[in-house]
């Protein structure tokens, strides 16, 4: 069962992979890029700014090396460090292998900020989604009150969409860039959490 979901969303990334090849999602991404930036003020795009920065491999490179000396060193917990660096590290492959694929160009419709690059699947995206899920799990298991684990989910869920949004608001993906970057990264995830699973009953 669990491996028929897994391809049936693999198979659904492909379907949304093959919409925008064709270009038939230009009315999608279009309508919602100018609802974002129709929210467009001086001080919208410092925060997204700010999230944009925090999605960045300046911030989550440094965050990761912080967590997983955390999880070796204080907690102990080293198979959760085997976690969180392996998915980590195939997220950001998976996304340089899937931007080399489909060669998207970025949007030219409204520039607040500069990318270079392919533009599909966020970078930026991928990577909130495989962090902040991997973080979701690892920590869900060492809160034991129900507030905690409420808190936690509500915070790894906002910095996941903030960063997202900050990418169209900016200027610098298409929404279905951001949506297909969470869709293979909630795959990818999935696989990561099973194998860690499968690896903690042997």
């Amino acid at each position: 069962m669990w491996l028929m979901l897994l391809l049936l969303a693999l198979a659904g990334f492909e379907g949304l992979s093959v919409l925008i090849s064709r270009n038939q999602l230009k009315q999608f991404d279009e309508s919602i890029i100018q609802i974002v930036q129709g929210w467009e003020s001086p001080a919208l795009t410092r925060i997204a700014e700010l999230f944009s920065k925090i999605g960045s491999s300046s911030v989550t490179i440094p965050l990761i090396i912080a967590l997983a000396v955390i999880l070796f060193i204080v907690l102990k917990h080293r198979k959760e460090l085997i976690l969180l660096i392996g998915g980590m590290l195939g997220s950001t492959l998976l996304n340089e292998l899937l931007k080399r694929l489909y060669h998207r160009t970025r949007p030219d419709i409204h520039r607040i900020a500069e990318e270079q690059g392919y533009s599909f699947p966020s970078g930026h995206s991928m990577a909130a989604f495989s962090l902040y899920a991997l973080l979701i799990f690892i920590l869900w298991r060492h809160i034991p009150s129900r507030g905690g684990r409420t808190a936690l989910i509500i915070f790894g869920l906002c910095m996941i969409l903030c960063i997202g949004l900050s990418r169209i608001y900016l200027g610098v993906h298409y929404p279905s860039d951001i949506l297909g970057g969470y869709w293979v990264s909630a795959c990818w995830v999935a696989v990561c959490i099973r194998l860690f699973r499968r690896s903690e009953r042997r």
